[in-house]
């Protein structure tokens, strides 16, 4: 451990992570509020979308990367067509949701707590 920087370095490899049912499809989760040794300042979760619904977060921002597959992301009621290797800024308060069948890096900043979540 680096004396000057006393945080632990994480190394997760797909697979290894919890799994669970999401607003959004399905998530491993790569970094989580439960990483309370890192005090993570955003979290990860790679998520098999699949009908997610209607949400927004008060505080946080979502970054989406699609890894695999296509489909529409929704922000703020304009549809956004996506593909393997588009990225979606999605900043707080904004209204959305995503449709279709992909694999999708969400990167929440900061960490999206169970009580920044809200459907609309």
């Amino acid at each position: 451990m680096n004396p000057f920087n006393p945080t632990p370095v994480l190394v997760r490899h797909e697979g290894h992570t919890p799994r669970e049912k999401s607003a959004c499809g399905w998530r491993d989760r790569l970094i989580s509020c439960e990483d309370t040794a890192l005090s993570p300042a955003a979290w990860a979760h790679a998520v098999d979308i699949d009908g997610a619904r209607s949400h927004y977060h008060k505080r946080s921002t979502e970054l989406y990367y699609v890894l695999d597959g296509d489909g529409t992301v929704t922000v703020d009621g304009a549809e956004y067509a996506v593909q393997k290797g588009s990225l979606v800024h999605i900043p707080p308060m904004a209204v959305h949701s995503a449709q279709g069948r992909m694999r999708v890096l969400v990167v929440g900043i900061p960490d999206i707590a169970d009580d920044d979540y809200f459907e609309s």
